[in-house]
C-alpha cells in the first residue's frame, strides 16, 4: 500500500501545474534568513515551500528522493517515460524541464524526436506538435 501511495503522490506531483521546473528540483541555493546560518533549500522548497511546505517535502523525499532513485529503472529510462507522459498529457511547461533533464540523463535528441513522432499517433497530433515546439526550444539551449 505504501508503494501505491508513493506512486500516486509522485504521479500527482509530476502532472500538477506547479511542476514546470521540478525537473531541476535538486538545484540548491541558499536560504535567505538573517537569524540562522545560511541553509540550502531545494528547488521544491524555493518554489512552493512557503505556501505548501508538505508538498515541497513530498516532492523532495518521495518523488526525487525515492521514486527517481529506485533501482528498477535507469534515470535515462525514467526521463524518457516522463517525457512521453508529459507529451501525452500536453503539459508543455513541465515538458520543457524534463526534456532538458532527459538530455542530461543521456537521452539523445533523435530519441526525443522519435518519441514525439510515435506519440502523435497514440496521444494526438496537437500534443505532438506542441511537443515539437518545446523540444526545439530545449535543443537550442543545449547547443
Amino acid at each position: 500500500m505504501k508503494t501505491l501511495t508513493n506512486l500516486l503522490v509522485a504521479a500527482s506531483l509530476l502532472f500538477s501545474g506547479g511542476m514546470s521546473t521540478m525537473a531541476q528540483a535538486q538545484t540548491e541555493t541558499p536560504a535567505t534568513s538573517d537569524a540562522a546560518p545560511a541553509q540550502q533549500q531545494s528547488r521544491a522548497q524555493q518554489l512552493m515551500g512557503d505556501v505548501a511546505p508538505k508538498l515541497a517535502e513530498l516532492t523532495d523525499d518521495v518523488l526525487f528522493g525515492d521514486i527517481w532513485e529506485r533501482p528498477g529503472l535507469a534515470k535515462r529510462d525514467r526521463s524518457l517515460i516522463t517525457v512521453a507522459a508529459l507529451i501525452a498529457l500536453n503539459r508543455p511547461e513541465q515538458l520543457r524541464s524534463h526534456i532538458a533533464l532527459a538530455r542530461r540523463n543521456g537521452v539523445k535528441e533523435e530519441e526525443i524526436v522519435e518519441t514525439i513522432t510515435q506519440l502523435a499517433f497514440y496521444a494526438g497530433w496537437p500534443n505532438a506538435i506542441a511537443a515539437v515546439g518545446v523540444a526545439r526550444e530545449v535543443f537550442k539551449t543545449d547547443k
